[in-house]
């Protein structure tokens, strides 16, 4: 079978592709602007982990191929080291080195020697790190519980504000973990990740949207109270069902002031199941911090009037198609994630393992949270409130 040739792609046509790569497009679409197929722009965007490799420049102080066209020239006239050094105002070592490591006087050339420099220049910086073994193996722990790499960085610098050493940045984490070659951290602890992909992806690609049907007497969240929109006073919650496999489901809820989360068990998304789960969750907490709850336009709200007038707590619906408008929540199911991984059999989950995992994640430092946890965040409202 003949082999099919290497493709091969100029720096104008990879800048392109990263380009596109950074404003979301797919590896398909990429691959019809240059009229190839997908595989090879993976080629090239894999190599990097799909992180844009930083624009190469040459050092302020290294030789200039003008500089080198001279040299080439005074050795080609039988100059000394020291004259030609004089006259480029450089250290006569410098030119020295440059001569015998591109050939000696017999056969130094100023465009061969300029590209030799270029190439041998193509090092890759050692990783923060590889250079601390011993933060490295805090960021892999940290990983292994399901953090973020941006929770990892905030929560050092809030336990270590003085020691910059046990400082990383979260950007230095993910390219740790999607540049193999940085050889700082296992590629096997990507999968502790929130998404799970081996190359890193915009944040443009993919938008949810939600299409889910109407709803009966729905209050809408812009008559929600302006406490509740800025977050001022606690005990307003947002909701929504988390889908699993075999047609599974949980109700997931979020504290808007303090992003503690809850999780309720439901055998069922009709409205009737989810509204009892839910009545019962809500008598778990006292009325001061549980005032009102946000819902989408999902169906399984339905009977939300039940549910307002067996616990008195307000019920209002996001907008058609705006899921944004409970973003916390949103955001909290993607978390959850990583705990509850989609096409999970969520209905074998007790009461109790769901709790452990609502713990986990109120365990976790958050940066809107100035890296507190939630836990200690809603622990303290609760003796407020006591």
């Amino acid at each position: 079978m003949k082999q099919r040739p290497r493709i091969y792609y100029s720096d104008s046509q990879k800048a392109l592709m990263w380009e596109r790569w950074k404003q979301g497009a797919t590896l398909h679409e990429i691959a019809g602007l240059f009229d190839r197929m997908h595989s090879s722009v993976h080629r090239i965007l894999a190599e990097t982990g799909g992180v844009p490799p930083p624009e190469r420049r040459r050092s302020s102080q290294a030789l200039k191929l003008d500089e080198r066209e001279e040299i080439s020239r005074a050795v080609a006239a039988g100059d000394s080291i020291r004259i030609i050094a004089d006259r480029l105002e450089r250290a006569p070592s410098t030119i020295c080195r440059e001569i015998k490591r591109n050939g000696g006087r017999a056969a130094y050339r100023a465009a061969l020697a300029d590209q030799a420099a270029w190439d041998r220049a193509r090092r890759p910086k050692t990783c923060k790190l590889v250079q601390n073994r011993p933060l490295g193996r805090i960021v892999a722990d940290k990983l292994r519980l399901q953090w973020s790499p941006e929770q990892i960085a905030g929560w050092l610098k809030h336990t270590y504000p003085g020691d910059e050493s046990c400082h990383v940045s979260h950007e230095t984490i993910y390219r740790s973990l999607f540049i193999q070659a940085r050889g700082a951290l296992k590629k096997e602890l990507l999968q502790h990740l929130r998404r799970t992909r081996v190359m890193r992806r915009s944040r443009h690609y993919t938008q949810k949207t939600d299409t889910r049907g109407r709803i009966v007497d729905a209050v809408s969240i812009s008559e929600r109270p302006p406490t509740v929109e800025d977050r001022a006073v606690p005990g307003h919650w947002e909701g929504d069902l988390l889908f699993g496999g075999r047609n599974s489901q949980i109700a997931t809820l979020v504290e808007r002031q303090t992003r503690y989360v809850m999780l309720a068990k439901v055998d069922g998304k009709d409205t009737e199941t989810v509204v009892n789960a839910l009545i019962k969750n809500a008598r778990r907490l006292p009325q001061e911090l549980y005032k009102s709850l946000t819902w989408d336009r999902g169906k399984e709200m339905a009977d939300h009037k039940r549910f307002t007038l067996a616990t008195d707590i307000e019920v209002y619906f996001c907008d058609p198609h705006n899921p944004w408008q409970r973003g916390t929540n949103e955001n909290t199911n993607g978390l959850l994630r990583q705990y509850l991984p989609k096409g999970i059999d969520v209905s074998t989950y007790s009461q109790a393992k769901l709790n452990a995992v609502a713990r986990r994640l109120n365990e976790r430092p958050r940066k809107t949270l100035d890296f507190r946890t939630p836990a200690e965040m809603f622990n303290q409202v609760v003796a407020l409130a006591g």
